[in-house]
């Protein structure tokens, strides 16, 4: 199967559709707004309307995540975007900042059931870790579970420790058992010498 990951933007909204259902929204009808609104305005939002304001979020440009494709049809979601995005992950202390260094945050995966348990969440990792690099991040995080007995999907939407660690990623706090605080720390992309941009050039 040949796998490409692109940025959600307008153009790719039907695709994005297509993958979390039109009805169903992902995981409990959620489009991916749980870490950016308070939980009353989430349960006063419903499913119709959270699926609308994602849909203004992409509109405007804001690039919230990755879609990855299988074959060209889309398989697979994580969420990436500068923890700011985010401003629920302080409501909870499993969550919080553990200081003031400014990082982006993975903060979901919705995986198609038919490609799942087949390694597609650390194809996302990387490719989010790749595109927050580009966008000048210098520290990823992300709020896994490490689950003690077998869970089903909608209960590690966040993602597994275990995949961040092969990685790259470290824990850096722990405030629950299941819970670690994670942090990747990323090099800085060389910039293209000399040389290389003449040859670009030519």
């Amino acid at each position: 199967m040949r796998l490409a990951f692109r940025p959600l933007t307008p153009e790719r909204w039907a695709d994005l559709e297509a993958l979390f259902g039109p009805d169903k929204g992902a995981n409990s009808g959620c489009w991916c707004m749980w870490w950016r609104l308070t939980r009353s305005v989430w349960d006063d939002m419903g499913k119709a309307r959270r699926k609308a304001a994602f849909r203004r979020i992409v509109g405007s440009n804001e690039v919230p995540g990755l879609l990855a494709y299988g074959d060209g049809e889309p398989i697979g979601w994580c969420a990436i975007a500068p923890r700011r995005a985010s401003p629920s992950l302080e409501r909870s202390r499993v969550t919080a900042a553990v200081d003031r260094a400014p990082v982006w945050s993975i903060t979901c995966f919705y995986i198609d059931p038919a490609f799942r348990r087949r390694g597609l969440m650390r194809r996302l990792i990387e490719a989010a870790t790749d595109h927050a690099r580009r966008s000048g991040a210098r520290i990823v995080e992300a709020y896994p579970h490490e689950p003690r007995r077998r869970t089903g999907s909608g209960e590690v939407f966040t993602g597994l420790a275990s995949t961040f660690r092969t990685c790259g990623f470290v824990e850096v706090a722990r405030r629950s058992p299941t819970r670690p605080l994670m942090r990747r720390t990323l090099e800085a992309q060389a910039a293209p010498s000399r040389s290389s941009r003449r040859a670009t050039r030519a």
